[in-house]
């Protein structure tokens, strides 16, 4: 018999789709998302996999913000699935109780996140590891928060990893079609200014907290690097001022949001280098999936579980948090050696290529699910 599967989740972003179309393709595992909505994101369609939409809302108790989900109630009654695969949030009040009804009704239970949140407490840590506690599983986005986890609790088993990855399909398709039409490119490289020399990319919104002024900065220090800012935010006008009394606005593009990935490749295709100052995160894995080198900060806390994919001295560096001259200096290491340079850009492609990919994430998720079946005593 297949393992009945209720997957909880905040949103359905277009980048899980192809997640939860290969957890569904796997034999044995009968997947079902239950999936809400999140202010200012998107959901996508769901294809080639089972899912409902519930509903999730934001509620004050006792002061601070917290999350009611009432379908993890009805999900671990026993008769929806046999392995619950809960949203691992502190915030989520019937998470707990939801944990302890399945236990008791002989649901398998799974908790998947971050397993940490860069502005919590030990209060709020403690209170998230009592959530783990709880369940059969922990599953982790990448091997760090897993090992950190497995260091404050020796001995705990049913710890597992589904390192955060991105379908790279459209990518590398996108990348082929544009590198089979030289002439278009060059093309486009000369309408936009992107064919005088080196260009370092940046991709995100455009929010003060990614610090895209330590890069703006940073070009400022380098002759003849010319930066493009894609994206859409509150921090564009903040930005474009700083570019002008840097003196570089003529070096600097802001094609604003691009949509597509036949759009957007030409703009990575363009590029030398991906700069993503603080704080990176999935965009990493857009980069390296078009062969760029990444520069991003050494706070490692500071930025999301994916930024385990970045080696550096193999497919990136790291330079020091802050420091627009040590920034500068990343770049110029790889801008200035093409021997270098091309080294990273095909380690960065096999990273995302051959370890960070949609089965050996799903691989992880699977693990997590069967372990969490066999612990639960037949019903």
């Amino acid at each position: 018999m297949p393992i009945r599967v209720a997957i909880q989740q905040p949103a359905l972003p277009a980048y899980r789709v192809p997640v939860f179309r290969e957890l569904s393709a796997r034999e044995g595992i009968e997947p079902t998302l239950y999936y809400a909505e999140q202010p200012n994101l998107a959901n996508a369609e769901p294809e080639g996999f089972n899912a409902r939409r519930i509903r999730q809302r934001t509620v004050r108790v006792a002061g601070q913000s917290a999350i009611l989900v009432p379908a993890l109630w009805s999900l671990t009654g026993g008769k929806a699935a046999d392995v619950l695969v809960a949203s691992w949030n502190s915030r989520s009040l019937l998470l707990m109780p939801a944990l302890r009804r399945a236990r008791r009704r002989g649901v398998g239970t799974v908790v998947w996140g971050h397993g940490f949140s860069k502005s919590e407490g030990t209060g709020r840590r403690g209170l998230r590891d009592r959530i783990a506690e709880a369940a059969d599983a922990v599953l982790f986005y990448n091997h760090a928060a897993a090992d950190a986890f497995r260091e404050r609790h020796p001995g705990r088993r049913g710890v597992f990893v589904a390192i955060n990855s991105l379908d790279q399909t459209a990518i590398q398709n996108a990348r082929a079609d544009w590198l089979g039409r030289p002439a278009d490119l060059a093309a486009f490289r000369a309408e936009h200014g992107l064919d005088r020399g080196p260009v370092a990319l940046f991709v995100s919104r455009l929010l003060q907290e990614n610090r895209v002024d330590l890069l703006l900065h940073a070009a400022a220090k380098i002759e003849g690097l010319t930066v493009a800012v894609i994206g859409k935010g509150p921090d564009r006008e903040r930005l474009g001022s700083i570019a002008r009394d840097l003196g570089i606005a003529d070096r600097v593009r802001f094609p604003g949001a691009i949509y597509g990935e036949e759009k957007i490749a030409p703009w990575f295709l363009s590029s030398s280098v991906f700069v993503y100052p603080v704080n990176i995160g999935l965009s990493v894995m857009h980069a390296m999936g078009y062969g760029l080198p990444v520069v991003t900060s050494d706070n490692i806390a500071g930025h999301n579980p994916e930024i385990e994919a970045v080696e550096p001295g193999v497919n990136g560096l790291l330079y020091t948090d802050g420091d627009t001259d040590a920034m500068a200096d990343a770049i110029r290491s790889i801008t200035d050696d093409d021997a270098r340079r091309a080294e990273m850009a095909d380690a960065a492609r096999r990273t995302v290529l051959e370890r960070f990919t949609v089965p050996k994430m799903v691989d992880g998720m699977v693990g997590a699910i069967r372990y969490a079946a066999e612990r639960t005593p037949p019903r």
